[in-house]
């Protein structure tokens, strides 16, 4: 007989463990919203569903992989466009500076934007973090158990690696030997934040990151949104079945080992139980008092960045040259970043803006937007309407100051904040991307796919290799393999 496995959760993590485990076995996933996705939401608008999470689909070949692993093509299920321009960049001097998925196109910008030294500085720092990528990437994200002495054993082969991996050495700091200019510094730097880290203490190993983008973005049609739900569909043509709004309130152990879940109306024996929620909410006690221990507490503390997010659609009057991604660069990048490190929203800070529609629609039609500032973690059960009234105030101004307005103003309905996040997200602390990522350990107390109960497995963004939709892939397939692997299924 077919072995049964129950997923809990259906974002990214436990969607791309259940497309490559639907065709060897018996899947269930239980979902407690109504979507596919997790992170990975969506907020009504009056130009339909916006993004109100990942905005960015990299390193396409992981997505290749998982759709052909389950019997399927991934350009047959959505439609994707490489994007020319990665990001457009501004600045509050009015300096503007485009990035684009041609480095030779790129560094000629960087020359137009900062003289011939900056676009030195520029290819030497692509030359540095494709070696940090080629490195890392075999050894660390793609390895199911990564292990300390591998990474040290990998630097010794490759002196070149050896000031990346120092663990005292911070992003920041390496960028600032690698670049001249201080405004491509911050630009860097940014990239710390996209697991949920600061550029003042996340490792330099980290600045590998830019070559996820450098490989390629990739603009999904419709949103990001679709791309989970075209996972969700092939799981369910593989025979699986997905239940929304059903909310998993416990999973029982049995003999030391999983054996069941809870729900609020029936009980679900399992050979395999694979938990795709933060794995916080299991040392928390949420789904039993007997989970405790499935994962250490050195691997889900300290918390990463979480967010205020705006997700709304407006007619845009824009004075600076937009692209589908762009960055309003705050003041003072130490400021921002000092801020959250004590706790507190920033002030006049970095802005992402996603205008998911760009290209798609008339400019001066109404469009989808997305805007991002990071914020710190916090466990609230309400959001602050004072605070979300000066963040309206503080974003949307400091835009229209930058170029950037929109008729009409997004209303509080358009804002998540991390009280937002917490809720949705139980156990989360409202942090978007599970552990924090600073120290060079960091990598390797992250939970992996088996927990220390039997029979109870991990992915998603808070379990290894990370945060962001590809990482949070390929936990599912290091998660999907562990349990091929422990229940003998071929």
């Amino acid at each position: 007989m077919r072995k049964k496995i129950l997923i809990i959760g259906a974002g990214i993590g436990g969607l791309s463990a259940a497309m490559r485990l639907s065709r060897v076995a018996d899947v269930t996933v239980l979902e407690a919203h109504d979507a596919p996705g997790g992170k990975m939401r969506t907020l009504p608008s009056d130009a339909g569903p916006v993004d109100a999470g990942p905005t960015v689909m990299t390193l396409r070949p992981i997505f290749d992989d998982l759709f052909a692993a389950a019997g399927a093509q991934l350009e047959e299920q959505v439609t994707l466009t490489a994007l020319d321009c990665l990001a457009q960049h501004i600045w509050p001097d009015g300096s503007q500076l485009m990035l684009y998925a041609d480095p030779d196109k790129s560094a000629e910008a960087m020359r137009d934007f900062a003289g011939p030294k900056a676009a030195e500085d520029f290819r030497r720092f692509c030359i540095h973090t494709q070696t940090l990528f080629d490195a890392f990437s075999p050894t660390i994200l793609e390895t199911p158990s990564p292990k300390l002495w591998q990474l040290v054993k990998t630097v010794m082969q490759n002196p070149r690696l050896w000031a990346a991996a120092l663990p005292s050495v911070s992003l920041a700091q390496s960028l600032a030997l690698r670049f001249r200019d201080p405004r491509l510094r911050q630009l860097f730097g940014r990239y710390a934040t996209y697991v949920g880290g600061s550029p003042f203490n996340a490792p330099a190993v980290l600045a590998l990151i830019w070559q996820a983008e450098a490989a390629g973005v990739w603009r999904v049609a419709g949103g990001m949104h679709t791309l989970a739900h075209a996972m969700a569909r092939v799981v369910t043509d593989n025979g699986g079945n997905i239940h929304y709004s059903c909310f998993a309130r416990d999973i029982e152990i049995q003999n030391g080992q999983a054996y069941a879940v809870h729900t609020s109306t029936q009980r679900i024996v399992a050979d395999a139980v694979l938990y795709a929620g933060d794995p916080r909410a299991l040392s928390l006690g949420y789904l039993g008092e007997g989970l405790k221990q499935a994962v250490p507490h050195s691997g889900v503390t300290p918390r990463s960045l979480s967010a205020f997010v705006w997700a709304f659609a407006a007619k845009p009057e824009a004075t600076v040259p937009l692209s589908q991604h762009n960055v309003f660069f705050g003041d003072s990048q130490s400021d921002e970043f000092s801020a959250l490190r004590k706790g507190k929203r920033p002030i006049e800070a970095t802005l992402y803006v996603c205008a998911q529609d760009h290209s798609q629609v008339a400019p001066d039609a109404v469009q989808r937007f997305e805007i991002i500032l990071n914020g710190p973690p916090r466990a609230g059960r309400a959001p602050n309407t004072q605070e979300m009234a000066e963040c309206h105030r503080e974003t949307f101004t400091r835009l229209a100051k930058m170029g950037l307005r929109f008729t009409p103003d997004p209303g509080p309905q358009s804002l998540s904040t991390p009280e937002v996040f917490n809720n949705l997200f139980p156990g989360s602390e409202g942090s978007l991307y599970g552990r924090s990522p600073h120290g060079m350990r960091a990598t390797f107390q992250r939970p992996q796919a088996r927990s220390r109960i039997p029979g109870l497995y991990l992915a998603g963004g808070g379990v290894h290799p990370g945060a962001g939709i590809p990482m949070a892939a390929l936990s599912g397939k290091h998660a999907a393999a562990a349990i091929m692997t422990d229940l003998g299924l071929t």
